[in-house]
């Protein structure tokens, strides 16, 4: 029986993840049966429930998401270990878990993501698509090794920053405003307001309040592709980084604050120094690949 072979630690996780014996068993290419033995052992060991059954699937009881936290933290461990010990075999391997943000994964991850692909065939890069709250939460709990964020954050990770991302204004079709080469904040405070919605560490709610204006948010959204549509129907104006500028529809007028603003975009850990070795790698492939595209703004 193959969970025999696989930490039972493993195994709970990725009920927690995927919230079914089932998909879990499908996850790791194991029985159903293997799946509940190796949860019913593990609860057997510590003396506490778990998991609990309910129509939707399985949901963890309250000791087993306080279990949880130190599981991931020992698999987490566990795989640095796996890959000091690879490194000192002189053999690149391991898994690098990156956050990143939609724009970065539009705009940057392909090409990086190729590259690094080709330095270290041996090492696994997996992702996860967030927001700035989300980000932070899983650069928190361990859930990822790095993260992109945005400049300055809530929590105090440790941060490199990469690149200072130019705030844009979108007009709709037809707007007053569009025949200005440039436009103010002050200018907003009275137009109908789509809202990014992208969590605490936003820069655009942060630079509106720094310049004192209040502006009349009308909508708020966190998918870029919804306030393109939006704007291009005339329901509001918005203000987005350059960055997540991709496939904007014709009709829509960027224009350029008349005082530049920028969100500050990073990456961030819970400790640079003490990185595994191949988050440690992935990292210094973004710095040098943003620089070698005249990108590193730092």
């Amino acid at each position: 029986m193959r969970v025999l072979s696989l930490s039972k630690y493993e195994v709970f996780k990725t009920i927690a993840e995927v919230g079914s014996l089932t998909k879990a068993a499908e996850k790791l290419n194991m029985t159903q049966s293997g799946v509940s033995y190796a949860v019913s052992t593990l609860e057997s060991e510590l003396g506490v429930l778990l998991l609990n059954r309910v129509r939707s699937g399985i949901i963890l009881t309250s000791s087993g998401e306080r279990v949880l936290r130190h599981i991931e933290a020992i698999l987490h461990e566990e795989e640095l270990l796996r890959q000091e010990v690879k490194q000192i075999k002189s053999i690149d391997a391991g898994t690098v878990r990156l956050g990143t943000l939609s724009s970065v994964s539009m705009q940057w991850l392909p090409e990086i993501l190729s590259r690094f692909n080709r330095m270290y065939p041996g090492i696994e890069v997996k992702t996860y698509l967030g927001c700035y709250d989300e980000m932070s939460e899983w650069i928190s709990d361990g859930t990822v090794d790095i993260g992109f964020v945005c400049i300055p954050m809530a929590k105090p990770f440790e941060v490199i920053p990469l690149k200072k991302d130019k705030l844009v204004v979108l007009l709709p079709p037809d707007h007053p405003l569009r025949s200005q080469s440039r436009i103010s904040l002050e200018q907003l405070k009275d137009e109908p307001f789509i809202m990014p919605q992208w969590g605490s560490d936003d820069n655009i709610r942060r630079i509106l309040a720094q310049n004192k204006v209040r502006v009349k948010v009308k909508y708020e959204l966190m998918e870029e592709r919804t306030i393109f549509a939006m704007v291009e129907r005339g329901m509001g104006v918005s203000v987005l980084p350059q960055l997540i500028l991709v496939n904007v529809p014709e009709t829509i007028r960027i224009v350029e604050l008349a005082s530049p603003e920028y969100r500050v975009l990073g990456l961030a850990a819970l400790s640079l120094k003490n990185l595994s070795p191949a988050a440690k790698k992935f990292a210094n492939c973004i710095q040098a690949w943003l620089e070698e595209q005249g990108q590193l703004d730092f």
